[in-house]
């Protein structure tokens, strides 16, 4: 099948693909969904409670989303974007219909469990969040999908248009793109911050309003149950990590965030006006940002806790814990036996599952460092900051530089990647902690090629 493109060039479905899932890879905001939907014995299509994520779950499975740009198309000329309508790359648009095919037969073959669908902007925000909605209102009605959506909400378009597509999304995102406004007036003109946070700000009502409307009616349809997300480049423009992490701190208490999403700035483009980045993407400092991210939402910390405006970014050779800790060993030693867990949540190596398991064990008999290594806290990190029954595992002084020196000692670090956590960016594309393997480009274009 022939289909033809907005400057007139005939692409096939299989160009098409190659070419819009491509240009979708340098959007990382896209992991679990934290939906549970069962089949309903009518339509195609479930979604689980561990979510849609590019990973692999507890039990083995490789859980994957078709991820594509509606178009890549733009009348937008952000300055580090690869789509940006001064850019002289092939360029494609799909139907709806033609992703509503791809996403089912994808499905069917047992590719993906769901879609993650963003677009540029083509002619204007309206006309491309009507593509959009009218995408999944054809993939939830006519064609009966059942499985996970996360779709944009395109900053500027018709909050009707916004609203509707809400309700049959199961994640939705706004992408904040850079952390300041200034960053956006530099290198982004056509955008706006008020713009951006104009629909974050819907769907953080629309949320809210839905949670009253299940409480008063249990069949009342839900909108973006699996709340909203955004994502910010890092890199690109001069902005410190104590000023992205005030950010990211602010979008999740005044918009209830589920997820900040960090993109290491890539320069595709070569414009003059970005960085050179002579040491190539920022990647270190991203793995960084997502570390301090989770202290944030799990742990229990603040954005100011962890840097200041004389201490504005992050150390490249501790992770974000491990230098709240050096720092701040007036705190320290922790006795296990006796600390609640908000302070046993503050100790290096003590993640939150061990901290709940030393909560639990200690009911029952007073725990040794034989205990604590069989429950999974990492005691190369925690000896330093925890005493069990007023004991330390080793005679060791509380002096940062001491400390610091043996965490960052070469013999006892582990190897790179030896853990499972590299330091490569994010993205569908990449195998690793947070993404999947992708298919080979033939196997793609043999799986489009039987539709």
């Amino acid at each position: 099948m022939e289909y033809l493109t907005v400057d007139g060039e005939q692409r096939s479905l299989s160009e098409k693909l190659l070419i819009l899932s491509d240009a979708a890879k340098y959007d990382v905001a896209c992991t679990s969904s934290g939906v549970e939907r069962r089949g309903n014995g009518r339509d195609m299509g479930n979604c689980v409670a561990a979510g849609i994520c590019h990973s692999f779950s507890g039990d083995g499975r490789c859980i994957s989303l078709l991820k594509i740009l509606m178009t890549n198309e733009c009348v937008y000329d952000c300055k580090y974007c690869r789509n940006r309508c001064s850019s002289n790359i092939p360029r494609a648009t799909f139907a709806p219909e033609e992703i509503c095919t791809l996403t089912m037969e994808f499905y069917r073959r047992n590719y993906i469990e769901g879609l993650f669908l963003s677009s540029g902007i083509l002619r204007n925000p309206d006309y491309t969040m009507e593509l959009l909605f009218r995408t999944l209102w054809l993939l939830r009605n006519r064609y009966c999908f059942n499985g996970y959506i996360h779709v944009k909400a395109i900053p500027g378009a018709d909050p009707e248009l916004i609203g509707k597509t809400g309700y049959l999304a199961d994640r939705m995102s706004v992408n904040l793109e850079l952390p300041t406004a200034e960053g956006l007036r530099t290198l982004a003109p056509n955008k706006h911050r008020k713009n951006i946070l104009a629909p974050m700000r819907q769907i953080q009502n629309g949320i809210q309003a839905n949670r009253n409307d299940l409480v008063l009616y249990r069949s009342a349809p839900r909108f973006v149950s699996g709340g909203q997300s955004t994502q910010m480049i890092v890199g690109a423009t001069p902005e410190s990590d104590w000023q992205i992490m005030n950010v990211a701190e602010s979008l999740y208490r005044k918009f209830e965030l589920k997820r900040v999403f960090y993109s290491a700035f890539v320069n595709v483009t070569g414009d003059s006006a970005l960085p050179a980045l002579p040491g190539g993407p920022p990647l270190l400092r991203e793995h960084r940002l997502y570390q301090a991210d989770w202290l944030l939402r799990f742990y229990g910390f603040q954005a100011s806790e962890l840097l200041d405006e004389k201490h504005p970014f992050f150390n490249v050779l501790l992770d974000p814990k491990e230098d709240w800790a050096v720092r701040n060993l007036g705190q320290f030693p922790v006795e296990i036996n006796r600390a609640p867990l908000e302070q046993l949540l503050r100790v290096p190596g003590i993640g939150v599952n061990s901290a709940r398991r030393i909560i639990a064990a200690r009911k029952s008999a007073a725990l040794a460092f034989g205990d604590l290594k069989k429950i999974g806290v990492v005691l190369k990190r925690a000896l330093y900051f925890i005493t069990c029954g007023g004991r330390m595992l080793y005679p060791v002084k509380l002096e940062e530089d001491y400390i610091v020196r043996n965490l960052t000692d070469r013999r006892d670090r582990v190897r790179f990647g030896s853990d499972g956590m590299t330091y490569r960016q994010m993205s569908l594309f990449d195998d690793g902690v947070f993404t999947r393997p992708v298919r080979p480009v033939e196997q793609v274009q043999d799986a489009v090629g039987q539709l």
